[in-house]
């Protein structure tokens, strides 16, 4: 069912893109109820043969990648053999297929091993990975671990890979939130890093409006996904170095959780996935959209 909504703007400062709301968004329909083994998702993504969702948990949870085909059914859990979740909050692929794991959760603001994990994952027939690949990296701007209440803008839960590089979307968890979150980008190569700083955005409302858990980039690269526990915002307009220059489209999902995994299923379709608590969640979830043209 359709619903018309209306939508407040929002002011951003100077160096922020103009934002965009959508008066149209559409009802989220549960595709299917996630394992049991699955109750703390953290990401998501598709394979490259689009047969398999992997799926990962974040800290405190194994140093396992879970394979789910589209029907929801548990296919394989693949043991990582040569990698800790000290805190995996997403997972992304790159044009190639290959497999990265964001290991960069960091509530505190206190982490000084941050890390972006490429897998030899080619399919759902396997039961152990290894890391193959470690881009370690700290943020340009950050020198106090935890900084003061006020600027906790280094926790991070989404990302994705892009022309050979990975841009990462962080949670602000500061004191007094107002929706700013930073953009960084950092190469997908193996060393340590300093992550560039290369936008400074705001999405409106509050915490469960405008935190953001997880991301995801469409096949033509030129709209990104950033989830949040209410709403989807599909950035457009931004270019390799710079995503100050982006546009915002904010679609309400009519639906609060803890939402924290988006994929494409294709370029109009998402898929996300929430938390299981007590009484709800624990489900994936399809949404179809229609961003609006660039």
């Amino acid at each position: 069912m359709l619903r018309i909504l209306t939508l407040s703007a929002f002011l951003l400062w100077s160096c922020n893109p103009k934002a965009q709301d959508t008066p149209k968004t559409d009802e989220l329909t549960v595709e299917f109820t996630l394992p049991k083994k699955l109750k703390e998702v953290s990401g998501m993504v598709l394979s490259q043969d689009k047969n398999t969702i992997w799926a990962i948990e974040d800290q405190g949870n194994k140093n396992v990648v879970y394979g789910l085909d589209k029907q929801g059914k548990l296919v394989t859990d693949v043991l990582v053999e040569n990698a800790e979740n000290n805190d995996w909050e997403d997972i992304t692929k790159d044009a190639q297929g290959n497999i990265y794991l964001g290991d960069f959760g960091n509530n505190e603001n206190d982490r000084q091993n941050l890390a972006i994990l490429k897998l030899d994952l080619k399919d759902s027939t396997q039961k152990v990975s290894n890391t193959v690949q470690t881009t370690k990296f700290h943020y340009e701007g950050q020198t106090e671990f935890p900084p003061k209440k006020s600027n906790l803008m280094y926790d991070c839960e989404a990302f994705v890979e892009m022309n050979g590089n990975f841009y990462l979307f962080t949670k602000n968890r500061s004191k007094g939130f107002d929706g700013t979150f930073l953009v960084f980008q950092v190469p997908n190569k193996e060393g340590d890093f300093e992550a560039k700083l290369i936008g400074k955005l705001k999405l409106d409302g509050k915490y469960s409006d405008a935190a953001i858990t997880s991301a995801a980039l469409n096949s033509t690269q030129d709209k990104i996904i950033l989830l949040t526990h209410k709403n989807i915002h599909v950035l457009s307009g931004f270019t390799a170095d710079n995503f100050n220059t982006s546009k915002i489209e904010k679609i309400s999902l009519n639906h609060n959780s803890q939402k924290e995994a988006v994929l494409f299923l294709d370029d109009k379709t998402l898929l996300i996935a929430d938390e299981k608590d007590k009484d709800t969640g624990g489900n994936v979830y399809r949404f179809e959209f229609n961003p609006q043209a660039k």
